[in-house]
């Protein structure tokens, strides 16, 4: 990846409905680079999609929190079925840290939040969990 491929990435990352033509001209190179450029990130899986970033609007009546689970040694794939069953259960990474996972969780209500928690916390190979409830975004660069 090079610097263009980088410059198309940012853009992109920016407002995914950029037209070809678009990117040619605000980085002055022949429509049918950017095309071939394009074509090349996405078969070699640097671009897996184009998709919709909601803003603040969207958000609205969401909580939204991130959750730290220790597992039990040999839980992992059992826990991380479980997981997916839950529809407010938005992302699920594993960590190098003090913990095996974190959650990203969204919720309409509190008391759904609440339910969401106590389902997660009482599963089978869940040693322990930290909630953290999100209150604002400050700066969201995620592409």
């Amino acid at each position: 990846m090079d610097d263009l491929d980088r410059s198309i990435l940012g853009f992109l990352g920016a407002d995914a409905r950029v037209s070809v033509a678009t990117l040619a001209r605000r980085l002055k190179v022949a429509r049918s680079t950017i095309q071939a450029r394009l074509e090349r990130l996405e078969n070699t899986g640097v671009i897996a999609g184009y998709t919709v970033k909601l803003g603040e609007a969207a958000r609205l009546g969401r909580i939204r929190a991130t959750v730290l689970l220790n597992i039990e040694p040999r839980a992992q794939a059992n826990v991380l079925t479980r997981l997916k069953a839950i529809a407010e259960v938005e992302r699920v990474h594993t960590t190098s840290g003090r913990v095996d996972f974190l959650l990203q969780i969204a919720a309409p209500s509190t008391s759904v939040l609440d339910s969401v928690l106590d389902q997660i916390g009482e599963m089978t190979g869940v040693k322990s969990s930290e909630s953290l409830i999100h209150l604002s975004t400050k700066l969201d660069r995620a592409v």
